[in-house]
Formats: C-alpha cells, structure tokens, sequence
C-alpha cells in the first residue's frame, strides 16, 4: 500500500507553546493534527519557554523569514543574585552575589540595553561553533568564546518587581535575540548577576499568544474540519510588505516565475513587494518599472 504523503494546506496555526516541550515537537504535533504535508515554524523556543509559536503549512512556510525578521515581544521575570550555567532557571548555579540594587539604578541600567546593541548567546545554545552545536559543547563540560552578535532593542522596559530579587521586564526586539542573555548581561552591569526565571513571547510580527491555541485543543481537534478552520491565511505572514494587483496577464507570468505587470501603486522602484490576483496571493518579489520581478511564487 502506497504511503499517504500528506495534505496540500497551506496557512497559518498559531501556537499557546507551553513550557517543557520544544518548537519542534509542536510544529509535528500540528502537522499530525491538520495532515500536512510541510510544516514549520517562525522562531524558536527554548522548551522551558512559554508563548506564540506561529507555526505555517504548506505554501506558507515561503513566508516564515519575514515573521523571523519581525518584532517580537517578551515578558520575562529575571532572578536576581545569581548566575547560572545555562543562564536561566533550569542551570546550576556558578556565582552569587548579596547586592541588590535600587529601583532607579535598574532603570538607569535597562537604558544600556536599547536600540542596536550587540549581545553574546548564552553557552547552552543553538549557535553552532565549528560544526557543533554550543549546547552539545556545552554538556560535554567545554567552554566556548561565543561571537557577539547585533540585537535591534526597541523597547526594555521594567513591569514590576515583587520583592528584591525579582525583576519583571518586557522587550520588543529584533531578529536573534536571547532574553537569556539580556538577563545575564544586565545582572553583570548591575553587579548583582541574574538569570531568567521564566520567559513567555507575547507576540511575533502579527501574531499573539492570547489568540494562539492550546496543544490540548488541537490534539481534541485532530483530523477535524473544525481545526482547519483555525487556520490564518498565507499572506498575514507578509504583513510589513506592501501589496499589489497584478493584472490577469501579470498574474500568469508571475505565476510561471516570470515578472509580471501590476496595477499602478505607489511604491518605489527596487521595493520589496508581494502581489495577489482575484484576492489569491501570487508571488514576493522586488518592484521595477512596472512589473514585479518575484523571488518566491505560491503555488496555491
């Protein structure tokens, strides 16, 4: 008996992620539910790590860079008074330190960590370093010299703080960011260490926890038109481009790879664009003189 190769859907599940299982092992527990053919995920989790998980099926895993580039949004709470291995919770303890500083010297810390900073990932991280993966050197006892890394901050601020060891923080962030070493590295400024206690991403570009599904929904909702109609349409994931109308002609040649013409917008030559026909989303490509040369072509 021929295997079953999987269903042709194309879009978007929005995923609660709770905490002690991976991004990846959600992304298959939602292809299993829906019977997808190609499933995967725009930014990953740490497992302790709670929050949205946009996950995109078929012809919209073509969009997933574009939610990977996206602003992002985490509430996280940071400890205090200790450093960990792993820089958070789940570590051992390597350092400790009895300052605590004031409430005014947190906020005049956090202003270090705003707009273009550069950051180094904690050890215990998918960075790879030659070859390997960080956390593999990591477990084996290794300690690396980890390259820092350019972060776009745009926002760090403080939420709350429930008693002297704990700080509540936001942050909306850029692609690559690590709370985890946000923590670490603002418990070193401050001469107090720290390390994250949980962390939870409340939303990625157009994407929101609060109107993310629970695994425990899905899971009662397998295999059922009822979960289908959960599904997001491929193009919110093309939310920051502009889009345009391609004209029946420009439709067909986009359609084949090929540039094709659009409907007058007002969008400057070079921009990147993405182009629909008849309200089904074609192609992402770069606008010139007319016609949008695309880079990537939805076969819906």
């Amino acid at each position: 008996m021929a295997r079953k190769k999987g269903r042709d859907i194309s879009g978007w599940l929005i995923v609660d992620k709770p905490a002690g299982i991976t991004s990846t092992s959600v992304v298959n527990k939602v292809r299993w539910a829906l019977g997808a053919k190609k499933a995967g995920h725009a930014g990953t989790l740490d497992p302790a790590a709670t929050g949205v998980l946009a996950v995109a099926l078929g012809e919209a895993t073509k969009t997933v860079p574009f939610i990977t580039d996206a602003l992002k949004c985490y509430r996280f709470q940071v400890r205090l008074g200790a450093a960990t291995n792993t820089d958070d919770a789940e570590g051992e303890v390597i350092a400790r330190s009895d300052l605590r500083p004031s409430d005014a010297e947190i906020e005049h810390a956090l202003t270090r960590f705003q707009g273009d900073i550069s950051q180094v990932p904690p050890q215990f991280s998918a960075v790879k370093v030659e070859g390997e993966r960080a956390y593999t050197l990591a477990r084996a006892g290794e300690e690396m010299e980890l390259a820092a890394r350019p972060l776009y901050v745009e926002s760090l601020v403080t939420c709350g703080r429930p008693d002297a060891d704990t700080l509540e923080l936001e942050m909306v962030c850029g692609k690559g960011g690590y709370v985890r070493s946000i923590a670490r590295d603002l418990g070193q400024a401050l001469g107090c260490l720290g390390h994250v206690l949980w962390l939870r991403r409340v939303w990625s570009g157009p994407f929101s926890a609060q109107a993310g599904m629970t695994l425990e929904q899905i899971e009662a909702l397998a295999r059922t038109p009822e979960l289908d109609a959960h599904l997001l349409p491929l193009e919110l994931g093309l939310d920051d481009l502009p889009e345009l109308k391609a004209t029946p002609e420009g439709a067909a040649r986009l359609r084949n790879g090929n540039p094709g013409m659009v409907l007058h917008s007002d969008v400057d030559w070079g921009d990147e664009v993405w182009v629909s026909h008849a309200g089904t989303p074609l192609a992402v490509g770069i606008y010139k003189s007319g016609e949008v040369h695309p880079s990537r072509v939805f076969n819906l």
